[in-house]
């Protein structure tokens, strides 16, 4: 008996390892992602693009282990709880490693970076979903509630963002025609990272789930 509960344990400890070495890379490529967009950087770009595969393998090995503690250890109430959220969380923050490699994509496409002023807002809206990511997968490897709670508050400020962003490309592709096709590529950027916000503050639900047998309050309670 007590060699099935220790083989359960280093299961366990090898799934969270997984979840976290995820989410190491998908919050790097999400903030590499924005910085070759502001710098036109092609070959970091490329770097992010690249490291989805890592990401995609990883998630990969997550479902299989993941069945495999179902199939031979039989969790029950909190163990199972765990399993199922680290299942639901891989398949998130794949999400987000996707998101990254689209914003990256998007790098060459920008013309006259120079004198593209939108350019400038998507930094602060970025550094505030990467921050999501970062803390919600702090808060999974604590098992920590409040954080959770706090990432999912986040989530207004970075839609705050996207609708002022929004606002500024479209006023700007107005006045300044020539510049529609580079101004609809930032629309694309600026949407992933409000999804980036958005898939983070699912992951923050589901460690809530996982640490509490609850899921937080809606949205609204919590942004009041």
């Amino acid at each position: 008996m007590e060699h099935t509960v220790k083989a359960f344990e280093e299961d366990i400890t090898r799934l969270r390892g997984l979840i976290a070495e995820m989410g190491g890379l998908a919050e790097l490529s999400v903030q590499e992602s924005l910085e070759a967009i502001v710098n036109g950087d092609e070959d970091l770009a490329e770097k992010v693009i690249a490291r989805d595969k890592e990401i995609d393998a990883l998630e990969t090995e997550v479902d299989r282990l993941a069945v495999r503690i179902i199939a031979l250890r039989a969790p029950m109430a909190d163990d199972l709880r765990e399993v199922i959220a680290a299942l639901k969380i891989a398949g998130v923050v794949e999400r987000i490693g996707d998101y990254a490699k689209n914003i990256s994509k998007r790098v060459g496409k920008i013309e006259g970076r120079r004198h593209f002023e939108p350019i400038a807002l998507i930094p602060a809206m970025g550094e505030v979903a990467a921050e999501m990511v970062h803390d919600v997968l702090t808060a999974y490897a604590a098992r920590d509630p409040q954080l959770a709670r706090e990432v999912i508050q986040r989530d207004a400020t970075v839609d705050a963002f996207y609708d002022s962003i929004f606002r500024n490309l479209v006023t700007y592709m107005v006045e300044n025609p020539a510049t529609i096709g580079s101004a609809a590529q930032l629309l694309f950027v600026a949407r992933n990272v409000e999804r980036v916000g958005d898939h983070a503050t699912n992951v923050a639900e589901m460690v809530h789930f996982a640490a509490t047998g609850t899921y937080p309050p809606d949205r609204e309670e919590l942004n009041p």
